[in-house]
C-alpha cells in the first residue's frame, strides 16, 4: 500500500511565526501571509477539522465567513503534537511531542497531556524542558520585546505540558467563554504584542458524544459566538487568527482490541500513540515480524510503516531529530476510514471515546484558519 504525505500547504507551525514575524521578532518570516498589525491573538479551538467546520457551516456562520484557508496539522493529528507546534513553530519531528502518549527512551511511555506514565498512570520524574528543551515562541517573542500572553484553563498553569510548549507567556488562567472573551481582549487592548489563547470544550464533547452529534453542533454554536464577541470587540490594527489542533472522526465497528489480538501483540515491547495513529515499539530484532504483522492483520484499515519508512514520507515533518527519532514507533499504524486500533483493558476511558483522531486523513489533518483585522 502507497503511503500518503501530507497535503503541500502551510502547517499549523507556521501561525506563530507568522504572527511574530508581522510584530518584528527576529528570525522570524511571515509565510502565512498575515496582515499588519499592533497586535495579535491566535485563538486555537481544539477538534475543529476544517471539514467538520464546512458541513455545519450555518451553525457557524461567523467562522465559516472568516475561514479563507485552511492548514495541516501533521502528524499525529492530536493536541500535545498541535500545542508543541504552536509552542515552538515546529513539526513533531523536531520539537518531539509524538502523540497522545509516546516512549521516552530510559523512561517509558509518557502520556503528555497527564504527564504519567502510560498505561497505569504512576508518576514519571521527567523535567519539561529536558523532554521538550527548544526555545518556545513564547521566550523569542518576550526574547525580542515582544509582550507574550496566554490565555487558557486555569487548571493548566502550571502542568509540565505547559511548561514544555508554553513557558516564556504571562499565563492568564480563566474559567469559562465569557473570561476567555474578556482576557483575550484586554491582552490585545493592554499593549501591542502576541496573545495565544486556546478552548477545548469542542473536542472533550466531539470525543464523548462524536464530531457532529447534537451536543457537539450546540457548542460550536456557542464557539462562534465567542468568536464573533472577540470579533466586535478587537481594538483597531490587532488581528485574530483562529485555528486548530485536528479535526475528528468516528469509529466505526470496525476497530480492533490491541489487548485481544495475540497476533498484533507478539514481538511489541510497548504500544503508544494514540487509536488512530499507534506507535508500535518492539522487541530486539522482532521490527521486521511485528510490521508484516501489522500489516497482514490490519490490512487496508491502516496505513502501516516502519519508522523509516514514515519519516521519509515526511509524515512527521521536513527534518526529524536524533533525539526525537526514537519517540516515534519501530512501527507506525495510521488508521484509514472510521478505523482504530482500542486497548479495552489498558485505556478503557479512552477505548470509550465516540470521536477519536491522530492519524493522516484529511478529516483529521485539515483545520481551517479563520482570520479577521480591528
Amino acid at each position: 500500500m502507497e503511503l500518503p504525505a501530507l497535503p503541500g500547504q502551510g502547517h499549523l507551525a507556521e501561525v506563530v511565526p507568522s504572527v511574530l514575524a508581522t510584530l518584528g521578532v527576529p528570525g522570524c518570516v511571515n509565510t502565512l501571509g498575515l496582515p499588519d498589525n499592533a497586535g495579535a491573538c491566535v485563538l486555537l479551538i481544539d477538534g475543529l477539522g476544517a471539514e467538520l467546520l464546512r458541513a455545519h457551516a450555518d451553525d457557524a456562520p461567523v467562522l465559516a465567513a472568516l475561514a479563507k484557508s485552511t492548514l495541516t496539522v501533521g502528524c499525529p493529528s492530536t493536541t500535545a503534537a498541535g500545542l508543541g507546534a504552536i509552542g515552538t513553530g515546529l513539526a513533531s519531528g523536531e520539537h518531539g511531542m509524538a502523540g497522545y502518549t509516546f516512549e521516552v527512551p530510559g523512561c517509558g511511555v509518557l502520556n503528555a497531556l497527564t504527564w504519567r506514565s502510560h498505561p497505569g498512570r504512576g508518576e514519571l520524574d521527567l523535567d519539561p524542558e529536558v523532554v521538550q528543551p527548544l526555545p518556545t515562541t513564547f521566550e523569542r517573542a518576550a526574547a525580542a520585546g515582544v509582550a507574550a500572553v496566554v490565555v487558557n484553563d486555569a487548571r493548566f498553569a502550571t502542568t509540565p505540558l505547559t511548561k514544555a510548549v508554553q513557558r516564556g507567556g504571562d499565563y492568564r488562567g480563566v474559567h469559562a467563554m465569557g473570561d476567555l472573551v474578556a482576557e483575550t481582549l484586554r491582552a490585545l487592548t493592554s499593549s501591542p504584542g502576541f496573545c495565544f489563547a486556546y478552548h477545548s470544550q469542542l473536542d472533550e464533547l466531539g470525543h464523548r458524544y462524536g464530531p457532529g452529534s447534537t451536543a457537539w453542533v450546540m457548542q460550536l454554536r456557542q464557539v462562534d459566538r465567542m468568536v464573533e464577541s472577540l470579533v466586535d470587540g478587537l481594538p483597531p490594527g490587532r488581528v485574530l487568527a483562529v485555528v486548530a489542533d485536528h479535526g475528528m472522526v468516528a469509529l466505526d465497528d470496525t476497530v480492533i482490541d490491541f489487548d485481544g489480538a495475540p497476533e498484533l501483540r507478539s514481538g511489541v515491547r510497548a504500544l503508544g500513540g494514540d487509536p488512530r495513529v499507534r506507535h508500535v515499539y518492539t522487541e530486539d530484532g522482532a521490527e521486521a515480524d511485528v510490521l508484516a504483522a501489522w500489516r497482514a492483520t490490519l490490512g487496508e484499515r491502516a496505513w502501516v510503516a516502519s519508522r523509516d519508512e514514515a519519516i521519509a514520507a515526511g509524515w512527521f515533518g521536513p527534518r526529524v531529530s536524533d533525539r526525537v527519532r526514537p519517540r516515534f514507533g519501530d512501527v507506525v499504524a495510521a488508521a484509514r476510514g472510521e478505523f482504530g486500533v482500542l486497548r479495552r483493558t489498558a485505556e478503557p476511558l479512552e477505548s470509550a471515546l465516540i470521536g477519536q483522531h491522530g492519524s493522516l486523513t484529511s478529516a483529521e489533518l485539515l483545520v481551517p484558519l479563520a482570520v479577521a483585522r480591528g
